[in-house]
């Protein structure tokens, strides 16, 4: 079966926001990783448009969303309200991959009453140390992007230990290449003009009373493994499940398994 899709462009203050959507039913809201874009939740798509309205987008400042003015403040968090209130959504089970579980996090803090459920899938999580080859490599995209620009940052970038499992396959190491390639990378130049949070999420994550699913392969960084126990332990009645053979880009390193995770935490929160 397959399902149809269709594309908008909502424009905010400062930017401009690219999404999809497919499917019809319970609505749930897909949020890429850094330097990425929608593209990544390919594999994932038409399996979930067949039960829900699937909405996916670009970030400000992301992928075909474009550059965002820098003299513009803004929050990912209040973009996203504003993308479930520009497509008529009342409220949206949240899944964000990385940097994605970070955005939808501080939605659901933001305004927990338009969130059903959060899906958090290698989250990143402020507050927890990284590990030093992890840290290491984000000093070299930051020494890269110095001496020689956006394009050998974005080189840097994808060569972090994140995606080393990743970059084991040709097939998701060009795929990860074709969306970094598109990353305007104003976050590396200090040309991103995003509030900071008002109080840290992570000391906020007992006040997350939404059904919650945590997700990590087993094989990614130490500190995204970190991060996701801590979710998992603070986030009250969270489920936290670790996924055999797959490492930070988990759900295009294992697919099947994590479109069977969704389609079964989405439906029973369709039928709760």
């Amino acid at each position: 079966m397959s399902t149809s899709e269709t594309s908008g462009l909502l424009a905010l203050p400062g930017a401009s926001l690219r999404y999809q959507v497919a499917g019809t039913g319970p609505a749930v809201v897909l949020v890429h990783g850094f330097g990425l874009d929608l593209r990544m939740w390919d594999p994932q798509m038409q399996r979930l448009a067949e039960r829900f309205l699937v909405v996916r987008y670009d970030c400000r400042g992301f992928g075909s969303s474009g550059p965002l003015d820098p003299a513009v403040p803004y929050t990912h968090a209040e973009d996203l309200v504003a993308l479930l209130d520009h497509l008529g959504i009342a409220s949206a089970v949240l899944a964000g991959l990385s940097f994605g579980g970070r955005v939808v996090v501080q939605a659901a803090l933001l305004a927990p009453e338009r969130v059903r459920a959060l899906v958090l899938l290698d989250a990143v999580l402020d507050g927890v140390p990284w590990d030093p080859d992890s840290e290491a490599g984000m000093a070299e995209v930051a020494r890269q992007v110095a001496a020689a620009g956006v394009t050998a940052g974005q080189q840097a970038w994808l060569a972090h230990p994140l995606f080393a499992a990743a970059r084991a396959r040709p097939d998701l190491a060009a795929r990860l290449a074709e969306m970094v390639s598109g990353y305007p990378g104003q976050h590396w130049l200090g040309q991103d003009p995003h509030r900071p949070d008002r109080r840290p999420p992570i000391d906020a994550l007992s006040e997350l009373a939404m059904p919650t699913l945590v997700l990590a392969g087993e094989r990614d960084v130490p500190c995204f493994l970190a991060m996701s126990d801590v979710l998992a332990s603070r986030i009250p009645g969270a489920e936290s499940v670790r996924i055999a053979g797959a490492g930070h880009m988990v759900n295009l390193e294992q697919p099947a398994i994590v479109s069977d995770l969704l389609d079964r935490f989405l439906g029973e929160i369709a039928e709760g």
